[in-house]
């Protein structure tokens, strides 16, 4: 299994790669802007990319999935060794530079691109962190666009019924991939969660936001052109995290790429 930090500046677009993972998770990051984990488990495209750094959320968000290869451009001096001594492979570009190459027809530092193959080989996916598939059940709202808004970035989904799958925006513009085209998920979760400022910050100061993805919360789930409010529980970092209905019903996954944006709560 990998996970790959893509970049998702505006400048770092369109990505490579994405159109293969079998979840992609939204984060916030400093500045207002957002970052995506990628998760690899059923396939691995020749090329990832733009990758860039690894950040403190990372640490909680990708423990349920074992001990995964984590593809990133590095980390701030100070998370390296929590990287080091968590569950995850460091497979940054520090540790493994022959796997790494950058694009010059893009400006840097939104050119780093990996070869996942030429990466250590990670763990197998653990099941309590697989997706729940099924039939949708009763109770959605029907839409036809739903949307995250950071405070420098609007991601947004709009159903298209021909390829029964959410189409991704980014910034009102659709989400391409430079190898496989426009970026489609079978299921969308929309999760509230708590965001504080990290001990961290980038090289122009600006303070890593934390996002917290154990406890519980409020979460929408979209499948089918239907929207089901949920809620989100995950009871530590090593478990899963399940979708339920207000009444307690699981709400499973239509087959296919899942993404989650974890929003901020105040801004949900």
């Amino acid at each position: 299994m990998l996970v790959a930090k893509i970049d998702n500046s505006p400048d770092a677009r369109p990505p490579v790669g994405l159109g293969a993972a079998d979840m992609v998770y939204v984060e916030p990051v400093e500045g207002g802007l957002s970052r995506l984990a990628a998760v690899f488990s059923t396939q691995k495209p020749p090329v990832i990319g733009p990758v860039r750094s690894a950040r403190e959320t990372d640490l909680t968000l990708l423990n349920q999935f074992g001990n995964p290869t984590l593809a990133s451009s590095g980390a701030a001096p100070e998370l390296v060794p929590a990287i080091d001594s968590s569950s995850l492979q460091n497979a940054s570009a520090d540790q493994q530079p022959a796997a790494y190459f950058r694009d010059y027809s893009r400006p840097a530092p939104h050119n780093l691109f990996v070869h996942p193959d030429q990466l250590p080989a990670g763990g197998g996916w653990p099941e309590a962190s697989q997706p729940h598939f099924g039939p949708a059940p009763a109770g959605g709202r029907p839409t036809q666009h739903e949307e995250a808004q950071y405070p420098a970035a609007v991601v947004g989904f709009d159903w298209s019924p021909s390829d029964h799958k959410w189409l991704v925006s980014m910034d009102g513009a659709a989400y391409t991939a430079a190898d496989t085209g426009q970026l489609m998920a079978s299921t969308v979760v929309l999760q509230s969660v708590p965001v504080h400022n990290s001990a961290i910050s980038d090289v122009a100061g600006s303070v890593s936001p934390l996002a917290q993805t154990t406890g519980n919360g409020q979460a929408l789930v979209l499948r089918d052109g239907q929207a089901f409010p949920a809620v989100w529980s995950r009871p530590s970092s090593e478990a899963g995290t399940t979708y339920t209905s207000p009444t307690g019903a699981a709400i499973p996954f239509a087959p296919g790429q899942v993404w989650t944006v974890l929003v901020p709560e105040q801004l949900w």
